[in-house]
This record gives structure tokens, sequence and C-alpha cells, in this order.
């Protein structure tokens, strides 16, 4: 689907932010890219789509080299989505969503059906939020109208750059789980970058490590936790969010005001299954031995999460 042939991106001070990288993304499959801040993972992510052009090497999208494209009729059948969700913003949702396949000609009741039910396959009512204006939804919301816009001229591939990490813990964890389901849905061929092994190893099918510009390793998730190629994977893997070493869920359990314990969780449970029931139920009843021994809310753990950040001095959750 797409194939890298030793390709590099050498700029002209002599760095090199990717070094003859060979791979093949495979149709269909989600293929997280994943290393340490300028390892080169946006630039191979942006080189697909020509927003950088490669210096040495040949990329082929389904065998056809990408410089043979119309640079127009490439980038409209790639889907683009960003951390930066760069909505335009005194354009309604719909129109939003419109802007490729208005490009592509597409008829007005066309585009209408499909706006209609992208934003159904999001969760987003159709009659409650295709006119309004993205300052009028939250972050999570956004970024699921940043997604469909995305979708919206029924691309083949899809390319993310850390879409979620500006979004907090619970809002991540959501999106990432309605990602999931559309892609069981579309089976679209997604390349996605993230800095995060957490969420690499939740969402990829296959995945990637980069370091200094160069693969260190591709394998599945069980492939890259089972067997790590080197002491570099071994430490990527092993740099735990300091929350999940430190987490302990007595700290945040509240007194229950109410007699209703339809959602419950152990309090053996770990941080990220706690992450992803929160991400469904504002609140849950915590079990410990057989008995109800409190709740925890959505709000006391964003509470822990961002406290927690901030010893850090980290900027995102």
């Amino acid at each position: 689907m797409i194939t890298f042939d030793n390709v590099s991106k050498k700029y002209d001070n002599d760095q090199v932010a990717v070094n003859a990288i060979n791979l093949e993304i495979k149709k269909g499959e989600f293929f997280v890219i994943i290393g340490p801040s300028g390892c080169g993972k946006t630039t191979l992510l942006k080189m697909i789509n020509r927003l950088i052009h490669l210096t040495e090497g040949t990329i082929r999208i389904n065998g056809k080299r990408i410089s043979d494209y119309n640079i127009h009729e490439l980038r409209w059948n790639i889907g683009y989505v960003l951390q930066q969700i760069a909505l335009f913003p005194h354009m309604t949702i719909e129109d939003n969503i419109a802007v490729v396949p208005e490009l592509k000609k597409w008829s007005h009741p066309q585009i209408q059906k499909r706006v209609r039910a992208l934003l159904e396959m999001v969760g987003l009512e159709p009659d409650k939020y295709s006119q309004r204006k993205p300052n009028e939804l939250s972050g999570g919301e956004q970024q699921r109208v940043g997604v469909v816009r995305a979708l919206a001229a029924d691309p083949e591939i899809i390319l993310m750059d850390e879409p979620f990490s500006a979004l907090d813990p619970i809002s991540r964890t959501k999106l990432q789980d309605d990602l999931l389901e559309l892609q069981r849905a579309i089976q679209k061929t997604i390349v996605f970058v993230s800095h995060d092994m957490h969420e690499a190893l939740k969402l990829g099918d296959r995945i990637c490590v980069m370091k200094d510009g160069q693969i260190v390793q591709i394998g599945s998730p069980q492939e890259i936790l089972q067997q790590p190629s080197n002491d570099f994977v071994k430490e990527f893997i092993g740099v735990k969010e300091h929350a999940f070493n430190v987490f302990d869920i007595h700290q945040i359990i509240e007194p229950i005001a109410n007699d209703d314990v339809a959602h419950t969780v152990s309090s053996k449970d770990s941080l990220q299954s706690l992450l992803h029931q929160l991400a469904q139920h504002e609140w849950l009843a915590v079990e410990e031995e057989g008995d109800i021994i409190g709740g925890i809310t959505r709000q006391a753990m964003l509470q822990f999460l961002a406290k927690d950040a901030s010893q850090r001095g980290e900027v995102n959750g």
C-alpha cells in the first residue's frame, strides 16, 4: 500500500531528520510510529503527502511514486488529522467537513448526506451540531470533527499526527476507543504518530519504534512487548507515565452519596482500566474484598492526573 525504499530527509545544515528508511505499510493497517521528540516520526508521516519532500529514495502508494501524482489529487485522497485541530473558526461544522468534497465537485445533496453520516458515526447528532461553529464545541468534540473531516471524501489513507495529545486523559481515552471502533467499521489505512507507548500498544496493528531518524524495531504490540530488539526499546517500553507507577486508588476515593452502585470497579484495577471506565461513566463505585468502600469521580481522576503532571513539569496529560 505505502512503501518506503531507502528514504532519507536531509536539511541544508546537514541535519539528517530521516535516514535510509525501508518499510511497507499494509492496506487497511493501523500503523503507529512512535519515538522520543526529534526522532523523525512526524517527518516520516509528512513525507507521505509531500508536506515534506524527501531528499533520497522513493515512496510509493499502490505502486505509484508519490512524485508522479498530481499534488492536489494526492492530498485529496489522503486524510490528515493534526494535534492542532485547525477547524476554520468562521465556518459551520458542516462546512468544515465539506471542504474537500466541494473541491472534488461533489453535489450539494451528496455532501449533506455524507456530513450527516459522518457526524452520526462519531456520536455527534447532525441536527444539533452541523450548523454550530467550532468554538461552540468542546475540545473532544472538535477533534471528532477533525477526524471525520479527514474522512469526508472517503480517502484510502488517513495520516494522524499526535491527534489526541492536547486532550485531557479522559477525553483522550474515549477518542482512542472511538477511533478503534471507527476503524473496525471503515478499514482505512491509518498512519498514526504518537509519543505515548500506552496509546501505541492500544491502537496499533503494528508499531514502528524510531530513534535518531532510523527505525529501531517494527512489530505487533505483542512482539514489541515480548521481544524488544535492544536496550533502547526495552527502556522506551519501560518508561511508564509516573502516574501509572504511583497511583493508589485510595488517594481519590470519596464517600458514596447514594445507593446507586450500577458501575463497579475493583480497587486493584489498573489506572488504564479505570480511565477506560471513566470515559463511559461520570463516577464509579469501588469494591474491595467484596465490600463497596467508596467511589471515584471523573473530576477527581482528572485532578489527580493534572497534579501528577504538574509535579513533573509536563504540559500535556
